[in-house]
């Protein structure tokens, strides 16, 4: 698993490749808090178009997040997410707080 990332005038992009599952989920959690505690963000943004699997541990990530960046007064958003992933996560109640971008078609 990879994680890139890049910050310009205050929004944080994350790009996570290959799998959100429970073995990586706490690298994730370390590398995007110590960008969010650096940059102090008005917006992150999710980059899920190489995201090729995801468990409940992605859930967690992602409201854990949602509710540090909104303590700091920003906002989450999901980008290029998959249509078996949106469906993960409608179920779980994410996207009511979390807005999402499907993935489009090339």
């Amino acid at each position: 698993m990879n994680i890139n990332y890049s910050e310009k005038e205050k929004i944080l992009n994350i790009e996570i490749t290959e799998e959100i599952d429970h073995h990586g989920v706490e690298m994730i959690r370390k590398v995007v808090d110590d960008e969010i505690t650096k940059v102090m963000p008005r917006k992150i943004i999710f980059d899920f178009g190489k995201v090729t699997f995801m468990d409940s541990a992605a859930i967690g990530m992602l409201i854990g997040r949602y509710k540090m960046a909104k303590m700091l007064g920003g906002s989450v958003e999901i980008i290029n997410l998959k249509q078996g992933m949106k469906k993960i996560l409608e179920m779980s109640g994410v996207l009511k707080i979390i807005p999402a971008k499907l993935l489009e078609s090339v």
